[in-house]
């Protein structure tokens, strides 16, 4: 892909991000927060495998 390509997708990424939190802040503030827990729930699982490893 081109850089010029690339440079156009990342504007419209953040544009399209502004405008949801912009026009939509409930349902943005809970995709985050799902996404979040998504986050902690993967680290969570990570460290319990790595703990069962050296346990």
């Amino acid at each position: 892909m081109s850089p010029q390509i690339k440079k156009i997708l990342l504007v419209g990424v953040v544009a399209l991000v502004l405008f949801l939190l912009i026009t939509q802040p409930t349902q943005s503030a809970e995709a985050v927060q799902t996404a979040l827990g998504w986050l902690r729930d993967g680290a969570e699982a990570l460290v319990t495998f790595v703990k069962s490893l050296f346990a």
